[in-house]
Order: C-alpha cells, then structure tokens, then sequence
C-alpha cells in the first residue's frame, strides 16, 4: 500500500470533531444521475454515530438529489495533507442557517485516511515521456444509459493528487467549458495499467503559440469509494516517480531497464 496510509491512531470521530470545532471547510463529491458532483461543505455538529453538514450556498442553486443511503466522499485539508474517507448518508435535518443550500446528516467513517501534501504538488511530466490522454463526455443514448459519445486525445503536460493540467489542439473551443465534468484517461509510463477518473475542468486558456488549448483539471469522486481511494493510490505514486525522474536526469532507457529487473 501506498504512503497515503491510514494515520495512525487516528480514531476518526476525533478528527471529524476537531475539524468540527475549527470550522474547517471540507469537499463533498457525490453521483447524482449518474454524474458526479461537487460542492463545499461545514461541518456543523457530532454525534456519536454521525455527524451534520452544511452545504455552502451557490450562487446558482439547484436541486442536489441526494438520496438516503447514498455514499458520498470527503476530502479536508488537515495538518500535513489531507484527510479523505467515504460515508453514507443517514437522514436531512431541519435548516437552522437560511443562507445554506442544505444540511445532511452522515454516518462516522469507519476509518480515514491521510494523503501527503506533498502529493498534491503539481509535478511536470518528465521531457523524455509523451504522456497522451485520452478525454470524454458521457451522454444518455436512445436507451437512457450514460456511454462516451466522443473522444479527444491531449498531451499530458503535469499531474498531482489534486489535479491535471493538458493540452488539445486547437479548434475544440466549443467542446470544453468551464465547470464540465469529463473522464480521462492515461498510461503514466509504458506498458503500465492506464489511469482513469472523473475531472471538472476548471480553466480553459490558448497556449501562447495560439494552436493548442491548455486545459486546468481538478479530479474528482475518487475518495468516495474504494476502488478510486486505490486509484488515488496509485496516482499518488506516479507523481513521486515523475518528481524522482525530474530530479534524477534518468533516461528512457535506464528506466526501462529498471523495471525489466
């Protein structure tokens, strides 16, 4: 297992409760129509089992449709890092904060985890890899179902914990827009296991040479089920390779070499 592990006797109702008293604000990512989401959040009271939040107004509000025993996930900036986890939504309660969107009421997770800040420091792609993306939006088909309608291929330009940055060419200006959530996808190193998950793009700007698009990603959903908490593990780990890579001067060669050992 990656270093992002477990803080270690961390009970999670305790830190719950210190971010709890601190106010500190926290990030929700939840499906809804089989989309994800995001939104900010506070926490606002502990129980024994469970624990309430607020959701930040938004100055476009619109119906959240989250449901009973939906699971949803947290990310909160904490000491060193961040602290990630999964719970499952037990009930609503009544509004005491007009100015909120909501207040939910969650079950204390069994356990949480702690993922180095250091991973989410952006880190270039190492020169010697042409790292390609490839990029998606879903739309429902004549059956209703969610499935890629379209794809785009990019270069992937750097990567952290957190979030992308990459390049298309230009004359894509009405394919992406700001706030779109996409899939995305990549091999961080040959012949590895691609990497895939849900992004929102966050910044759309033209390169200075005007023929590429260069698009900001922030990473979402992968701390609201298991199997994205071990693809955030493994992402976690191709950002300490790229940085080792940088710092080291290694060739394409010398890396094949080592992981033919």
């Amino acid at each position: 297992m990656h270093k992002r592990l477990i803080k270690q006797g961390a009970e999670p109702r305790k830190i719950l409760q210190i971010v709890c008293e601190n106010n500190i604000p926290a990030i929700m990512s939840y499906q809804s129509r089989e989309k994800w989401h995001v939104c900010k959040v506070t926490l606002v009271d502990m129980g024994a089992c469970s624990f309430e939040i607020e959701i930040a107004a938004r100055k476009k509000p619109h119906p959240m449709n989250i449901q009973r025993e939906q699971p949803v996930g947290f990310s909160i900036k904490y000491g060193y890092g961040k602290v990630i986890f999964e719970s499952m939504v037990i009930g609503f309660a009544q509004l005491q904060n007009s100015d909120c969107g909501g207040r939910i009421v969650l079950s204390v997770p069994s356990r949480i985890e702690l993922v180095e800040r250091r991973s989410y420091f952006r880190v270039q792609v190492p020169r010697m890899l042409n790292v390609k993306t490839c990029l998606w939006h879903r739309r429902k088909n004549i059956d209703g179902r969610f499935e890629p309608d379209k794809y785009w291929e990019g270069q992937l330009v750097d990567i952290s914990a957190g979030g992308a940055q990459l390049v298309v060419e230009a004359g894509h200006e009405d394919s992406f827009k700001a706030g779109q959530f996409i899939g995305m996808r990549f091999v961080p190193l040959p012949y590895e296991k691609p990497l895939a998950f849900n992004a929102q793009i966050r910044n759309i700007l033209p390169t200075a040479d005007g023929q590429c698009l260069c698009l900001g990603l922030q990473i979402v959903g992968l701390e609201a089920t298991e199997e994205g908490r071990d693809m955030l593990s493994r992402l976690c780990g191709v950002v300490e390779m790229y940085h080792k890579i940088n710092q080291s001067g290694i060739t394409i060669n010398q890396l094949n070499e080592q992981n033919s050992e």
